[in-house]
């Protein structure tokens, strides 16, 4: 069985931007998540910790925290992008390099807005296996010059979704340079079986953020047709074991792969106040190690 290690992300304490004053200082974030067990995290929006390496490990080392990832944006998709991709791309990626992740989570860019308006089409197939090239030869760069291994991010709203084209993707792009951080909320957000992706593609399965989805507040936004911006307002992820998919089968899954993985929890929560968060990540660690995770040590 494999080693499932649980970790927690900027993103669990409602930080979605580098600076936002409706977010929780970055200060609080690190004394509160390993006040609240986990000793693995992510780095979160570049800017968001402190970008020089020295001071960022010194704060890391004072609270005994380690950084699984970096995390950033493509749009790979359109024409003429790759240099402007890779310039933030790479000072996200040399960070977490820095202090000592092995990964990079990639995430596409939005087909709809943050008021729910389309604003760009869907990719076609020809557009799909055009995207997939782009973002093979990104992880490859990434893994020749920081030697981190790109692990991609299906999110809803985004060119990679459903899970039709998270199959399209997966069938574009070489396994030797990107594979999947499979995000249980954004599959079942996107309508996704978490457990068949495990199933039909073991070997892709690089990285996990762990969430789940409220299915009544899903419902109401898929049928007001909101962004997934707005449906998160509205609670649409919520922490374990209120939603779907059930933890304990994934976890299950993901043991039975006989590879180590790093499961992040990653429960969106923009805007949250401000006393909410931890109570929410000593509840979700307890119950994740009490259901299959391992420990987050």
């Amino acid at each position: 069985m494999g080693k499932v290690t649980i970790g927690s992300a900027p993103d669990s304490w409602g930080v979605w931007f580098a600076d936002d004053p409706q977010q929780t200082p970055w200060t609080r974030f690190l004394d509160e998540v390993a006040e609240a067990g986990y000793t693995k995290i992510e780095l979160g929006p570049y800017g968001y910790l402190p970008t020089d390496p020295a001071e960022l490990k010194d704060q890391l080392d004072r609270r005994g925290l380690e950084v699984t990832a970096g995390t950033t944006f493509e749009h790979l998709h359109r024409d003429d992008s790759f240099d402007s991709t890779w310039r933030e791309v790479a000072k996200t990626a040399e960070l977490a390099a820095a202090m000592g992740a092995k990964h990079l989570v990639v995430m596409p860019s939005m087909w709809r807005g943050d008021d729910g308006e389309i604003v760009e089409p869907r990719l076609d197939h020809a557009g799909q296996a055009g995207h997939g090239r782009q973002v093979t030869e990104l992880g490859r760069r990434v893994f020749e010059e920081f030697g981190l291994r790109t692990q991609f991010h299906p999110h809803a709203d985004g060119h990679v979704d459903t899970q039709d084209t998270v199959e399209r993707f997966l069938a574009e792009t070489d396994s030797a340079h990107v594979n999947l951080c499979l995000d249980t909320g954004h599959i079942s957000y996107c309508g996704g079986d978490n457990l068949e992706l495990i199933r039909k593609y073991p070997e892709r399965i690089g990285y996990v953020h762990l969430k789940q989805v409220d299915p009544v507040v899903l419902a109401q936004a898929q049928a007001e047709g909101i962004s997934f911006d707005a449906a998160v307002q509205r609670g649409v992820m919520t922490e374990p074991p209120g939603g779907v998919p059930e933890m304990p089968p994934v976890l299950e899954a993901l043991a039975g792969l006989d590879v180590d993985l790093f499961a992040i929890v990653e429960q969106d929560l923009y805007p949250v106040a401000p006393d909410v968060p931890l109570p929410i990540a000593r509840r979700t660690l307890a119950y994740l190690n009490s259901h299959g995770g391992g420990a987050s040590a």
